[in-house]
């Protein structure tokens, strides 16, 4: 499977957060998120063929039990399955991040599904040509109903703006039932400066409707820096 990176940090989002835990980036995504933080894994992969083997015997050098495999969109890497069954067999606590647009049965302790809102569409990136492929996958409402049901989950929703979130809401509608404390609502940005601008709005929608101010810790700790 195709690895941009793995390295070992503090888990900066979700129900984890300040977790110290291995992480596993696949490179290859199927959407194109026009603020995404990981180009190196969408809009421009890079990364290393690597066995399922060899990538167990690198997190296995870093302490800790936790691993996090992330991307990109780690459910298109074909190896995913075996990588994970490693893990399993060997007693890691496994989450997948993904934002919930393919579905496979797998190993996983705890589903990050992050769907993606209209505020992600490219429209204007590269000349927009990735608009319309991104609009129509970024939400499988079926998918992200499968994840729940499979595992234990969060929803964590990039916001943006104050509009945004009458779109998580009628997201949220669509898929019937959901626990609201495992809803996590996250700034978009990729400076503390850049989250401050967000958080006073978005923390006030968290405390109306009892979703979670999801933080990105490991911004404020490392600046969002690669490999951290």
């Amino acid at each position: 499977m195709r690895i941009s990176e793995i390295f070992y940090s503090i888990q900066g989002e979700g129900l984890l957060t300040g977790v110290p835990s291995a992480f596993v980036r696949t490179s290859g995504c199927n959407l194109r998120c026009t603020f995404c933080d990981t180009p190196y894994t969408s809009w421009q992969p890079e990364g290393t063929e690597l066995q399922p083997t060899a990538i167990v015997e690198t997190i296995s050098q870093f302490p800790g039990r936790h691993v996090v495999v992330t991307g990109g969109e780690p459910l298109l890497a074909p190896d995913l399955p075996d990588l994970l069954r490693i893990l399993d067999a060997q007693g890691w606590h496994i989450t997948v991040e993904t934002a919930g647009t393919l579905f496979q049965e797998i190993p996983c302790d705890l589903a990050s599904i992050s769907p993606k809102l209209a505020s992600s569409t490219p429209h204007d990136r590269e000349g927009g040509k990735f608009s319309l492929m991104h609009d129509n996958t970024r939400w499988r409402p079926e998918v992200v109903r499968a994840f729940m049901d499979a595992h234990d989950y969060q929803l964590k929703f990039v916001i943006d703006r104050p509009e945004d979130f009458a779109e998580v809401q009628a997201m949220l509608r669509q898929l019937d039932e959901f626990d609201p404390h495992r809803v996590l609502l996250m700034p978009q940005g990729q400076t503390p400066e850049d989250l401050a601008l967000r958080s006073t709005f978005l923390s006030d929608i968290c405390k109306e409707y009892g979703y979670r101010y999801c933080q990105r810790l490991h911004i404020d700790l490392y600046g969002g820096k690669r490999g951290t």
